[in-house]
C-alpha cells in the first residue's frame, strides 16, 4: 500500500507499550482554557483546532433520563438508564484529559497563525505558511513534481544513481542535508520509471515493511522515501536490502530512498548506496534565473555574488527572491559564508560573560520588549555563572557596570537590533536579531565554543523559565524555534536534555507544550521532518503516560499534517489507553480540514476500524473505536463554532461515505445513541452556515448514513432527530427543513 491507501485500514504493527496499571501516575493537565467539554465515553471535548461541542446540557435533556417533549413523547427510546458511579469516573478522567487537550488547541492555533504573522521570525525551512500546511507523504502532486523537474540540474553522480535504478529497480542517495536529494530523488524516478506517477513514502517505513508488502508497489510508479530513519547496523542488512529490492522488482516499480546515515562497516552490496553530492550551485542560479526570465546581467551578477557555503536549498530560495526582484547584493547577504561571517567575526573578539548571556538569551527569547528580556538575561546570568572563571576585582566593576546600564550594552550590540511590531492600536518595541539568519549561526558558534557546564546551566534557565506558570505562548514558540534551529548541531542535546523530560512533565504544562512546538518548528524543515516524526513516535511507545499524551498532541498539530498516516496509525493504536488519543484525532481533522488536507486520512482508517468491530462483543477495542468515533464527529472548529464535520461536508463532498458510515457506527451503538444524535442534529443544523446552499450536503449526508445503517435503524433514527428538533423549538427556530431532507434521504435507501 502506499501512504495513503495503507490509510484505508488504519493498519499499523508497531510494538505497543505496556498497558500502564491503574496505580500509574496521571498527566498534568496543561493549561485551563474552556472548561465546557464533552466526554469519551460519550460527548466529545475539545480536541487541537476544536472548541467544545456543546453547552453544559440542561437537566431536561440530560444524559441521565429521556427527555420528554410536551406532548409526553420519549425524546429518544434508545436513551441510556441511569449512569453508574463507574460511568461518571469515567466521565470526570475524560473531562480532564479534555481540559488537556483544550490547552493543546491554543497551541496548535497559535502556531498556525504565527505562520501568517510577518513579524514571526521563525528562520527555519522553508516557513511560509503555504509549506507548512501540506503534507510531505503520499501522492507528489503533478504541480510540484513539474515544478522540481522543470529547474533541475543534475551533479555529477546523478548517472551513477540511474544505472543503479535501471539495474536494482532501487538505489539509496546517501549524504548531508541540503544536497538536493529530495529533487535528486523525483528527477531520478522521472529517468527510470515507466510511468508519470510518484509517491512519497513515510520516513519511518522501516526495511521489513518495505519488503513484507506493507507497501503495495504499483507497476511503473516511482516511489520515493525521503530522509529514512536510522535503524541501526544489523548482520542482516544486506539480506534486508536484498528482500526490498526482489519485492520492487517483482512488481516493476522504482524505489529511490535518501538518508544522511552513511552505512557503517561494509555497504550493502543488494543495493547500490551512492554518496550524493550537490549539483553545481552557479548552474542552479542560473537555470532558476533564466526561467524567472531575469535579465542576462541580473543573472551573471547573481552568479557573480553567489557567496561560498551555500547549500542547494539557500541558492533555491535566492533564487526566487532575486527573480522576485530582489537585489542580488541584498540578498546574499543573507546566505552561505555571507551571513556567517558577522557572526563569526562577533564571536572571534573577546567577550564578556554579560556579552554571552545577551546573545544566548536572544537565540531563545526572541521578539521580546526590553524588560522582559532583561528579566530573561538576569535569569540565565545566575544559572550560567560557575562556567566562568571567578573575575577580579577590576572585571567585576566593569561587570557591574555593564549590568547598571543593559540597554546601552544591548544598543552596541552589532548582531541586536530593535523592531517596532503593531499592538492593536498601539506599538511595541521588540528585541530580534539584526538579520534571521544569525539566529542559526549564533546558536552554532555557542554549540562549538561554550562548555557542557555552560549548556548545562541554559537547560536549567530554559526548564525554569517554563516550569514557572509563566511562559506564554509566545515565549514557548520562540523557545521552541531555538532548539530546532539547535537541532543540527546538537540533536542529541536537544532531545535528551530538552525534548524528552519536558515531554515528561518536568517543565509543568508549559513544558510539554514547547516540546511539542520543537516537533512543529522541525516540520518547517525537510532535513529536520523525519527528525520530528521520530521522536513522536518514541513518545508513543514510553511506558510513561505523561510522555504518550505529549506525543498525542504532537501528532493532532502540524506533525499529523505533515505526517497524517504516521498520526492516524500512532493515535488510533493509542485510543483507549488514556492519552487523549481521541480527542486528538478530532483535533487532526480540525487541522486537516484548516489546511485544505485530505481529512479522509483520518475517516478512512476509523471507518475501517468501527466496521470491523461493529459486530464484536464489547471491549475495550471496541469501546475506543467508538469514542473515538463519536469524538471526531461532534468535534467544532474553535473559530467558527461550527461542527467539523459540516465544514468538511460542505468542502470535501468526497469525504461524506465515511463520514456517513461513521455517524450510522454510532448511532447503532445504544449507549452512545442519544450523544450521536445530539451530534448528528448539529452538524445537519451548521450546514447554513457552512454554505448558500445546504440542501446538497443534507441529502448526500442522509442517503451516506442510510446506505451505512443496518435494517430497521431507520425509524429510530427518525425519532430521535424528531425529538430534537422539537426540543430546538422550545428556545427558537430550528431547521426542520434541512432535517426532513436528511431524514427522506435516509430512508429513500430502504426502499
Amino acid at each position: 500500500m502506499d501512504e495513503q491507501a495503507s490509510a484505508q485500514t488504519g493498519r499499523d504493527d508497531a510494538p505497543d507499550a505496556p498497558d500502564p496499571a491503574e496505580s500509574e501516575r496521571q498527566a498534568p493537565q496543561p493549561g485551563t482554557g474552556p472548561t465546557t467539554s464533552e466526554t469519551e465515553t460519550g460527548s466529545t471535548g475539545p480536541a487541537p483546532g476544536t472548541a467544545p461541542a456543546e453547552p453544559p446540557r440542561t437537566p431536561e435533556d440530560s444524559d441521565e433520563t429521556p427527555a420528554r417533549d410536551s406532548d409526553g413523547d420519549s425524546a429518544d427510546a434508545g436513551d441510556t438508564p441511569e449512569r453508574t458511579t463507574t460511568e461518571e469516573a469515567a466521565d470526570d478522567k475524560a473531562r480532564a484529559d479534555s481540559a488537556n487537550q483544550v490547552h493543546h488547541n491554543n497551541v496548535n492555533q497559535y502556531f498556525l497563525g504565527a505562520l501568517d504573522a510577518p513579524e514571526m521570525h521563525f528562520g527555519i525551512g522553508a516557513a511560509d505558511s503555504a509549506h507548512a500546511r501540506r503534507r510531505a507523504v503520499g501522492r507528489l502532486d503533478a504541480g510540484e513534481a513539474d515544478a522540481v523537474l522543470a529547474s533541475y540540474v543534475e551533479p555529477d553522480c546523478f548517472e551513477e544513481a540511474v544505472t543503479a535504478l535501471q539495474r536494482d529497480g532501487a538505489v539509496v542517495l546517501v549524504g548531508p542535508s541540503g544536497t538536493g536529494k529530495r529533487a535528486g530523488a523525483v528527477a531520478l524516478v522521472a529517468t527510470v520509471a515507466e510511468g508519470s506517477d510518484y509517491v512519497v513514502l513515510s520516513p519511518g517505513r522501516s526495511l521489513e515493511e518495505l519488503a513484507n508488502g506493507r507497501v503495495e508497489f504499483t507497476k511503473g510508479v516511482g516511489y520515493v522515501l525521503l530522509d529514512r530513519m536510522h535503524e541501526g547496523t544489523t548482520a542482516t542488512a544486506d539480506f534486508d536490502w536484498r528482500r526490498v529490492r526482489d519485492t520492487v522488482r517483482e512488481h516493476g516499480a522504482h524505489l529511490v530512498v535518501t538518508t544522511v546515515h552513511e552505512p557503517q562497516g561494509r555497504a550493502p552490496e543488494a543495493v547500490r548506496h551512492v554518496p550524493w553530492r550537490a549539483p553545481d550551485p552557479a548552474a542552479v542560479l542560473r537555470v532558476r534565473l533564466t526561467r524567472a526570465r531575469c535579465a542576462p546581467e541580473t543573472v551573471e551578477r547573481a552568479v557573480a555574488l553567489l557567496p561560498e557555503g551555500c547549500r542547494t536549498a539557500e541558492v533555491v530560495a535566492a533564487a526566487e527572491r532575486i527573480g522576485a526582484g530582489a537585489e542580488a547584493d541584498v540578498v546574499w547577504k543573507e546566505y552561505g559564508s555571507n551571513a556567517a561571517a558577522p557572526v563569526r567575526e562577533w564571536f572571534a573578539a573577546e567577550r564578556t560573560p554579560q556579552e554571552w548571556a545577551e546573545v544566548t538569551t536572544l537565540a531563545f527569547v526572541t521578539g521580546a520588549g526590553f524588560r522582559d528580556f532583561e528579566t530573561c538575561q538576569q535569569r540565565l546570568e545566575r544559572h550560567v555563572a560557575r562556567a566562568f572563571a571567578e573575575p577580579t576585582e577590576e572585571e567585576a566593576a566593569e561587570a557591574a557596570r555593564r549590568a547598571a546600564d543593559r540597554r546601552l550594552a544591548l544598543a552596541r550590540n552589532a548582531l541586536v537590533t530593535v523592531e517596532e511590531r503593531e499592538n492593536g492600536a498601539l506599538t511595541r518595541t521588540a528585541l530580534v536579531f539584526a538579520h534571521q539568519q544569525y539566529r542559526a549561526w549564533v546558536l552554532r558558534e555557542l554549540w562549538t565554543m561554550r562548555s557542557t557546564v555552560y549548556w548545562d546551566g541554559v537547560r536549567d534557565w530554559l526548564t525554569e523559565l517554563l516550569g514557572d506558570g509563566r511562559a506564554d505562548l509566545e515565549l514557548q514558540l520562540s523557545i521552541a524555534q531555538g532548539l530546532a534551529l539547535l537541532t543540527p548541531s546538537a540533536f542529541e542535546e536537544v532531545v535528551q536534555n530538552y525534548l524528552h523530560p519536558w515531554a515528561s512533565g518536568v517543565a509543568g504544562p508549559a513544558g510539554q507544550s514547547t516540546a511539542t512546538l520543537v516537533l512543529h518548528c522541525m516540520c518547517l524543515d525537510e532535513s529536520l521532518a523525519a527528525v520530528a516524526l521520530g521522536v513522536a513516535r518514541d513518545w508513543a511507545r514510553s511506558y510513561d503516560p505523561v510522555v504518550r499524551s505529549t506525543a498525542t498532541a504532537a501528532f493532532s498539530g502540524q506533525l499529523g499534517v505533515r505526517f497524517p498516516t504516521d498520526a492516524v496509525h500512532t493515535l488510533l493504536r493509542l485510543t483507549g489507553r488514556g492519552a487523549g488519543a481521541a480527542f486528538a484525532l478530532a483535533g487532526l481533522v480540525a487541522v486537516l480540514a484548516e489546511c485544505r488536507q485530505d481529512t479522509g486520512a483520518v475517516f478512512r482508517p476509523l471507518a475501517y476500524r468501527l466496521r470491523a468491530q461493529r459486530d464484536l462483543p464489547a471491549g475495550r477495542s471496541k469501546e475506543g473505536v467508538l469514542d473515538a468515533a463519536l469524538t471526531v464527529l461532534r468535534a467544532r472548529d474553535a473559530r467558527t463554532g461550527r461542527p467539523v464535520c459540516a465544514d468538511v461536508l460542505v468542502h470535501s463532498p468526497a469525504q461524506t461515505e465515511k463520514v456517513g458510515e461513521l455517524w450510522a457506527g454510532v448511532l447503532g451503538n445504544l449507549p452512545r445513541r442519544r450523544r450521536a444524535l445530539d451530534g448528528l442534529y448539529a452538524t445537519v443544523a451548521a450546514l447554513p452556515s457552512a454554505c448558500e446552499n445546504p440542501d446538497p450536503a443534507a441529502v448526500r449526508l442522509g442517503t451516506a448514513v442510510g446506505t451505512a445503517l443496518r435494517p430497521h435503524e431507520g425509524p429510530a433514527l427518525r425519532a430521535g432527530l424528531e425529538a430534537a428538533v422539537r426540543r430546538a423549538e422550545r428556545t427558537g427556530p430550528a431547521p426542520t427543513h434541512l432535517i426532513h431532507l436528511f431524514l427522506d434521504a435516509v430512508l429513500s435507501t430502504e426502499e
